[in-house]
Parts: C-alpha cells; structure tokens; sequence
C-alpha cells in the first residue's frame, strides 16, 4: 500500500465523520429548532390566554365598576326624592294653624303635661309664631308658664324646674319619630317597590 492510498483511506475516513458529524450536526440542529418552534408556540398560546384572562378581567372590572356607579347614582336620587318629601312634610307640618294647630299643640302639651304632676311650675317653650296660642292654652294649665322660644315647626318642650326631665314633644320630634318608624313605606310608595 502506497502512501497515496493511505492518505486517501485517512481522508476518505476523515470526510465520512465529518459528514456523519454533519448529518448529526444538522440532525441536532432540526431537533432545537422543532422543540424552539414547539416552546414557541405554546409561550405564544399561553401569553394569549394570559392576554384573554386580562381582557376578561379588565371587562369584568370596568362592568362591575360602571353598576356600582349606577347603584349610587341611584341611591343618591332616592336619597334626594326622600330628602324633598321630608323637607315638603316639614313644610306642611310648619305651615298648619288655626284649629289644626291647636288642637296638636293642645295634645303634645297633654301627653307632656303628664310627665310633671308634681312639679309646682312647669316651663314650656314653643315656636315664636306660636306664643299667643301657648299663652291661650297655658291659661288651663296650673303652675305652667311660657317660658321662652326653641327652634322648631310648632308643638312644645316642656321642663320643670329642679327636674332632670325635659319633654320634647314638638312638631319636629313627632315627625321625626313618624318618618323613621315610616321609612320603609315611604320608600316603597314613592319608587313602587311592592
């Protein structure tokens, strides 16, 4: 065997392991770019479910946040509808008088006159407007006198002197009293919530 031959035989040699390392190479090569192009498009599908679970989240939001803004709204607007319907009560309930008048002020004054049947002087206040309807109702009233204004729609508040009781038997008490135990009726009538 020549030199030549052996040459040859070595790079003959040589160039098969090269291109089995090649083919291997290339094989190899094939084998991370499938699996690159797999990872790939499962990393694309999962940012597009990450994406869509945004999306739905953001909508979910935004929907929950515009009926709680409508609730509101909607509270707030009964809020005012009750707000004018008191404030319209008040009005009518300032604005009684002749026999009407008197004949509440005349019933406050008894249900708070029993509170002080030992009481020696009793002292009444009322409504500005209403001190000459007092003065005329006290005249039947031993040891009660009118004492003073308060702040109020009508009605009277009434202490005696030394007595830690004190009745508040006004208008506005009474209307306060009816309106909270009444709410839920007013309520129902005025937005028909039957």
């Amino acid at each position: 065997m020549s030199l030549d031959t052996v040459v040859e035989d070595i790079r003959d040699d040589a160039r098969a392991r090269a291109d089995k390392l090649h083919a291997e190479g290339e094989r190899r090569a094939e084998e991370i770019v499938s699996e690159a192009e797999t990872d790939a498009e499962g990393i694309i599908a999962e940012a597009e479910q990450d994406v869509e679970q945004e999306i739905e989240q953001e909508r979910e939001q935004r929907l929950s946040s515009a009926k709680l803004e409508a609730k509101q709204a909607r509270l707030e607007a009964r809020r005012e509808a009750l707000q004018d319907v008191r404030e319209q009560a008040k009005t009518a309930v300032a604005d009684l008088d002749g026999s009407e008048r008197e004949e509440l002020t005349r019933t406050l004054l008894d249900a708070a006159a029993t509170e002080f049947t030992d009481a020696e002087t009793v002292e009444v206040y009322g409504r500005a407007d209403d001190a000459e309807l007092l003065e005329s109702i006290l005249d039947e009233y031993d040891g009660f006198e009118l004492a003073g204004e308060t702040e109020c729609l009508g009605g009277v508040v009434v202490e005696a002197e030394g007595s830690r009781i004190r009745v508040n038997n006004t208008f506005d008490s009474v209307l306060d009293e009816v309106w909270e135990e009444h709410l839920k009726t007013i309520s129902e009538e005025l937005f028909e919530e039957r």
